[in-house]
């Protein structure tokens, strides 16, 4: 094996003009030269190949492997359900119930005429003088139906004061806003005037038309 003489390499690849170089004569190049052409040849291959070969299939692991760890994820939580199966059952009946109680509250619309006589006793029971009791329009949202009335009543402060609060407890959902009150005119005793606005829900597709409840 022919022994290489390193220095007398590197001196021809210092004389060498690389104007002067051919391809044609790549075999008397000094063998300096040659190995730095292949090696530079192997680095443009091997980027070449990292390129166009590795890197689509590097995206696709990287694209199973968040795959799988969405997976995973789904999976525990998945499993978190199965084993929680029968709570959550339990859980669900438990707020079956409770709608079906929230949803007894809510009077029809057959049930609103009973709704203001119940109103009308309670203000009977306290003794008031009962000016008006009326229903006013509906106002309807996505999925229930207002339906406000408009109360007047007149008393004492504490017979008022417990007139509202028999109202609140009535068993269907009955909301109570816009209070006044005021000294009853021409009254120089302890009489005022409540005039309060009710208002009750239902689900219903049509609110009933509006009327009136006088004592």
């Amino acid at each position: 094996m022919t022994r290489i003489d390193w220095r007398l390499e590197w001196q021809r690849l210092r004389q060498i003009r690389l104007s002067e170089l051919t391809f044609e004569e790549g075999g008397s190049w000094p063998w300096l030269l040659r190995v730095l052409v292949c090696g530079v040849v192997v680095l443009i291959v091997a980027w070449a190949a990292q390129w166009y070969l590795a890197s689509p299939v590097a995206q696709e692991v990287t694209e199973a492997q968040a795959q799988v760890e969405t997976l995973k994820s789904q999976y525990a939580t998945r499993a978190f359900q199965a084993a929680n199966l029968p709570l959550l059952e339990r859980r669900m009946q438990e707020l079956d119930a409770r709608m079906g109680a929230l949803l007894s509250m809510l009077p029809t619309d057959s049930e609103v005429p009973a709704l203001l006589d119940d109103i009308s006793d309670a203000g009977r029971q306290q003794q008031l003088e009962i000016d008006f009791i009326r229903l006013a329009s509906p106002q309807a949202h996505p999925f229930y139906i207002t339906q406000p009335l408009n109360i007047q009543v007149r008393g004492d402060y504490h017979q008022l004061a417990t007139f509202v609060s028999r109202v609140a407890e009535l068993p269907r959902i009955v909301t109570l806003h816009d209070f006044t009150l005021a000294p009853a005119s021409g009254d120089a005793g302890e009489m005022l005037v409540l005039s309060l606005q009710a208002e009750t829900y239902r689900y219903e597709s049509e609110a009933g038309s509006a009327g009136a409840v006088t004592p």
